[in-house]
């Protein structure tokens, strides 16, 4: 026999690993040919194949058994390795031709929670599952989704705005710092989104309906940086009741601010859209439903 060249090195064939593998495992060319579904000359011809290219004898032929040599116990070391990580990366690869990406967009109010909770179930019912999930600002969101970036979103809106697989009201809170307030100040200091961005108009609309002077005192993009701000007596703002926290004060009625009804949640996806997205869609529609 010949040894091994650089050029065989890389050339070993899984087929005949297996052939050599099965053999030591049966002890018997007959009976690893019958489980491979095989013939016994074609199991024998593998193997010598394998020796040639090795340069060495892997499989001791006796009368009664089949006995790997010292150099067949070696190769059958790696020789398991490497059909292991085989069927490994075919199962992966097969996995991943069924895997499902649901690429999700929803407001900062809604991440974490009972939002992440029923998320989190979902993905159990269905492991297969790969989950982008996307916050942000509505109108951010609302512009992805449009250009395709994003299957399912939920989203805040006006009434009668985006046509959606479902809708809600939008209950809406005015708070104040619970340590400083800043509504009896004058002019009233108001904390905001951004111009276009969510309650801002109403915000403002209503200040001025009670004949107050207000000013914008502080704006943030992000639904942490204007309940911070809220907090820290900066100025008072209109947000979901799921955002509220413990360093804020509710205002009612009592205080003469009115109730701002104007907006809806609505959940949205394409009617072409994966099974799996409209799954998960009946999902945020449930969990909206129990708000």
């Amino acid at each position: 026999m010949l040894p091994i060249s650089k050029a065989t090195r890389t050339l070993f064939d899984l087929d005949l690993l297996r052939a050599v593998v099965v053999v030591a495992d049966c002890g018997s060319f007959t009976t690893a040919a019958s489980r491979l579904h095989s013939t016994q000359s074609t199991i024998s011809q593998k193997v010598r194949r394998l020796e040639d290219m090795v340069g060495h004898r892997l499989l001791e032929r006796g009368n009664r058994e089949v006995l790997p040599t010292d150099a067949g116990q070696t190769l059958l070391g790696y020789a398991r390795h490497m059909l292991a990580l085989n069927d490994q990366m075919l199962e992966a690869l097969a996995g991943a031709t069924v895997g499902v990406t649901v690429r999700l967009g929803v407001p900062e109010d809604f991440v974490g929670g009972r939002t992440t909770n029923a998320l989190s179930a979902f993905n159990r019912r269905h492991p297969q599952v790969k989950l982008e999930v996307t916050s942000g600002l509505c109108r951010d969101i609302a512009q992805s989704y449009d250009n395709g970036e994003l299957d399912l979103v939920l989203l805040k809106q006006r009434h009668n705005g985006r046509e959606g697989v479902a809708s809600w009201a939008e209950e809406l809170a005015w708070i104040d710092s619970a340590k400083n307030p800043a509504l009896a100040l004058d002019p009233i200091p108001l904390v905001t989104f951004p111009p276009r961005g969510l309650y801002r108009d109403e915000i403002i609309s209503a200040v001025e309906a009670l004949g107050r002077r207000w000013r914008i005192a502080f704006t943030s993009s992000s639904l942490s940086g204007i309940q911070a701000a809220v907090a820290d007596g900066m100025g008072i703002s209109l947000l979901p009741p799921r955002a509220v926290t413990g360093d804020h004060r509710v205002l009612g009625e009592g205080d003469g601010l009115p109730v701002v009804d104007s907006y809806e949640i609505v959940v949205v996806h394409r009617g072409t859209a994966e099974p799996m997205v409209k799954e998960l869609g009946a999902v945020l529609a449930k969990l909206l439903d129990q708000e």
